[in-house]
């Protein structure tokens, strides 16, 4: 039922640590519409040139930053409840070897952290989308430092599961489907919508979930500092395009809108991972069904929108059959949730959580050389 581990630092290629066949190895992804380059240079949007700068200012290297001597352990990597499972409860759960349900846990953090991964990938990839078809030269600006920061994550990520967990899941379907009707799109803001809003929303709203969740300190660094970036990130997709919809026709909004409602409704079917089950020897109606009737993951599905609909609300797109949408999903009243205020906690968080990183370190340094004078006084 469950294959063997890997360990940390086997001269293994990534392809090699696939659970399950990731199919081609290059996904080819046609682009559509035009790169566009601006002779405006003047600073005419302070608040995004305020973003740029920001960004500017908050790179850090994932190689110096995180403390990569942190062990992990594959078999309870993140320290989340064993109620996120969706096996959890179940006969299947109940026949289970202490051992098999470590391998669970294992399978699961590597497939929901390879959708992390993959979404990061994409992200640079609309980032640097952005800097080529966005009119604005500040949107070029803060779009470069974006794709900086993007692929910095994806580094992370790569690292995490090859080098701690010793796994990769393939990219999800419905994961690969809206990122390629958001690259096939020739319009520049489609990028922005996509990506910004649907996708950087969703993967906010889950890495705070586990970030608040886990108990292991290396995941919740990865998460804590990449969530500093992507706060940034999101609020200039808000800027952006609030000041674009204004111009837009109803027709317009409403074709933006049905692309927020088809997206959506992927994102949500998304988040089952159905094919950790499946994998692990589990008939796909009854994976399905499994993690439909999950209490844990029911809730988890519906908070993973908390970011992307007040989002939504905030850029101009609220329509009636947009509504109506959110109100089939059960998310409609997350519209009112104050999108300025969680991102202010992102960034708190990861101050915080360096200020108790360097504040041990500094004991640390302290106490040895308190330890070197007495050890010398002793000997006098």
């Amino acid at each position: 039922m469950f294959g063997a581990q890997r360990g940390e630092g086997d001269d293994v290629s990534t392809q090699d640590l696939y659970a399950m066949g990731p199919g081609d190895p290059m996904w080819q992804v046609p682009a559509a519409g035009a790169a566009r380059f601006s002779w405006e240079y003047d600073d005419h949007r302070a608040r995004l040139l305020a973003l740029y700068q920001k960004g500017k200012d908050k790179q850090w290297d994932a190689t110096k930053r995180i403390d990569w001597d942190l062990e992990v352990d594959p078999y309870d990597p993140l320290g989340t409840p064993d109620e996120s499972l969706a096996l959890y409860g179940t006969p299947h759960w109940d026949r289970m070897s202490d051992r098999e349900r470590g391998e669970l846990r294992r399978h699961a953090a590597s497939w929901q952290f390879s959708q992390f991964l993959h979404g990061e990938q994409g992200a640079m990839v609309c980032a640097a989308r952005i800097v080529e078809s966005a009119p604005d030269l500040d949107a070029k600006f803060y779009s470069a430092t974006q794709t900086m920061d993007e692929a910095r994550h994806a580094e992370l990520y790569g690292r995490f599961l090859r080098d701690k967990i010793g796994m990769l899941y393939p990219i999800n379907d419905n994961l690969q489907e809206l990122l390629g009707d958001t690259l096939r799109d020739s319009r520049w803001d489609m990028a922005y919508l996509g990506m910004q809003v649907l996708i950087e929303g969703l993967a906010l709203a889950a890495f705070g979930l586990i970030r608040d969740t886990t108990d292991k300190p290396l995941p919740k660094q990865l998460l804590a500092y990449v969530m500093q970036d992507e706060a940034r990130h999101v609020a200039f997709g808000r800027m952006a395009l609030r000041d674009y919809y204004r111009d837009l026709t109803d027709a317009e909004l409403r074709e933006r809108e049905e692309f927020v409602i088809e997206g959506c409704y992927l994102m949500r079917d998304r988040l089952r991972g159905v094919e950790v089950l499946e994998n692990l020897g589990i008939p796909k109606a009854e994976a399905a069904e499994y993690a439909e009737r999950s209490p844990y993951l029911h809730m988890f599905r519906k908070l993973l929108f908390s970011r992307i609909v007040p989002c939504v609300k905030d850029i101009g797109l609220w329509g009636e059959r947009l509504q109506r949408a959110y109100v089939d999903m059960g998310v409609l009243e997350l519209g009112d949730s104050n999108l300025d205020l969680l991102m202010n906690q992102d960034e708190e968080i990861a101050q915080h959580l360096d200020a108790q990183r360097f504040a041990a370190e500094e004991a640390a340094r302290t106490g040895e050389v308190e330890e070197a004078i007495a050890q010398g006084a002793a000997g006098d």
